[in-house]
Formats: structure tokens, C-alpha cells, sequence
């Protein structure tokens, strides 16, 4: 409906880039689809010019393709089909994303590693 707004995932997991508020829902919702892609996070990652940016971490379905091609090849998907604002501006690759034992992501253990050693905001 024109004039309203829905979020559409938590506060805490917004990424705030260049003063605009990005959601990873929806470019984990769009990575997902992707073929080679098993399992996706996405969350925002220290920028010195822009706060955050965009940092896909991705477990490919064929481990061994993992690498700059697959991870070019996931940046122009989502160029394809979500805002390039949006999109994520890095891709790592990674066997197994934190998971509770019910099976939801643990975006705070992710973000931990990104955020470490960089003074600034761990929301």
C-alpha cells in the first residue's frame, strides 16, 4: 500500500550505509535464489567512508567454487535484481554460518568477527 512503510527485519540487523538504512533480508532473500548458494548472511561490515557497507558471507553449494569468480559472479546477481546500494560490496566464503539449534542465524556472532577490532558501533 503506497504510503506505508514495513520492516521487515530487526533494528539491530539494519545496515546503515552512506545515511541510507539497508535491510539484509532482502538481499539474503535474493542470494538465497541464486543456484550455487547453500546457505547466506548478510550484515554490515566497518567503511571508513560510509559507516557500514554490505558483506555477503555465503556457504556455496559446490565448496570448491568458492572464490573471486563465484563471489563477482553473486555481486552482479544481485546488481540484476535489488538496488545497487544495496548490494553487497564483498563476499567471503565460509563452511558453516552460527547457528542456535533450532536453526536461526546468530547475526551478533558473524558481526563479532567483522567488528572486533574496529572502534565503533557493535549494535
Amino acid at each position: 500500500m503506497p504510503g506505508y512503510l514495513y520492516l521487515t527485519d530487526r533494528r539491530s540487523n539494519m545496515i546503515i550505509s552512506g545515511g541510507a538504512n539497508i535491510y539484509p533480508q532482502e538481499i539474503e532473500n535474493h542470494l538465497a535464489s541464486h543456484p550455487k548458494v547453500e546457505d547466506v548472511a548478510v550484515i554490515g561490515v566497518p567503511n571508513e567512508d560510509f559507516d557500514e557497507e554490505v558483506k555477503a558471507v555465503v556457504i556455496p553449494l559446490d565448496r570448491n567454487s568458492a572464490g573471486p569468480a563465484l563471489s563477482q559472479e553473486l555481486i552482479d546477481y544481485c546488481r540484476e535484481g535489488i538496488a545497487h546500494f544495496k548490494c553487497p560490496r564483498s563476499i567471503d566464503f565460509v563452511d558453516e554460518l552460527p547457528r542456535t539449534p533450532t536453526g536461526k542465524l546468530v547475526n551478533r556472532k558473524l558481526r563479532d568477527q567483522y567488528w572486533a577490532d574496529h572502534e565503533g558501533k557493535l549494535v
